[in-house]
C-alpha cells in the first residue's frame, strides 16, 4: 500500500527559510509525480509545485506563480523523498501543508488542478509569525 507522509512543518519567524520533506513509499513504476500543496482554513487547497521524476531522474519541475521565486522543489530518489524549500516565509504562508504523488503517469503542468493525485499525506502546519 502506498504510504505518503510530510514533515517538517513548525512555527517560525517571518523571513527565515524551512523546508518540508515528503516520503512517499513508491511501488515499482518508472515514472512519477510529486507534488506540493496547501490550505488556508476555509478555503480550497492549491497546488504549489510539482516533480516529475522518470527512473530516478528529475525530467521536470512546475510551480505555481505566487511562489515560483521563493519556493524549491527537489528529490532524493535514494531516499524516495521530495523537498520543498520555502525561502523568505511570510505570515501569509501560515497554512497546512501537503504532499501528493501518482505513479506511473504524467505530471500535469496545469498548477491550477488539485485533481490527479491519488495519494495524500495528513498535512504538516507551518506557522509564520511576523
Amino acid at each position: 500500500q502506498v504510504q505518503v507522509a510530510e514533515s517538517g512543518g513548525g512555527s517560525v519567524q517571518a523571513g527565515v527559510s524551512l523546508r518540508l520533506s515528503c516520503a512517499a513509499s513508491v511501488p515499482p513504476a518508472s515514472s512519477r509525480c510529486v507534488g506540493w500543496f496547501r490550505q488556508f482554513p476555509g478555503k480550497e487547497r492549491e497546488a504549489l509545485a510539482r516533480i516529475f521524476v522518470r527512473a530516478g531522474v528529475p525530467i521536470h519541475t512546475y510551480y505555481a506563480d505566487s511562489v515560483n521565486d521563493r519556493f524549491t522543489i527537489s528529490q532524493d530518489d535514494a531516499e524516495k523523498t521530495v523537498y520543498l524549500l520555502m525561502d523568505t516565509l511570510k505570515p501569509e504562508d501560515t497554512a497546512t501543508y501537503y504532499c501528493a504523488a501518482t505513479f506511473g503517469g504524467g505530471c500535469n503542468p496545469d498548477m491550477s488542478k488539485t485533481t490527479g493525485f491519488p495519494y495524500w499525506g495528513q498535512g504538516t502546519q507551518v506557522t509564520v509569525s511576523s
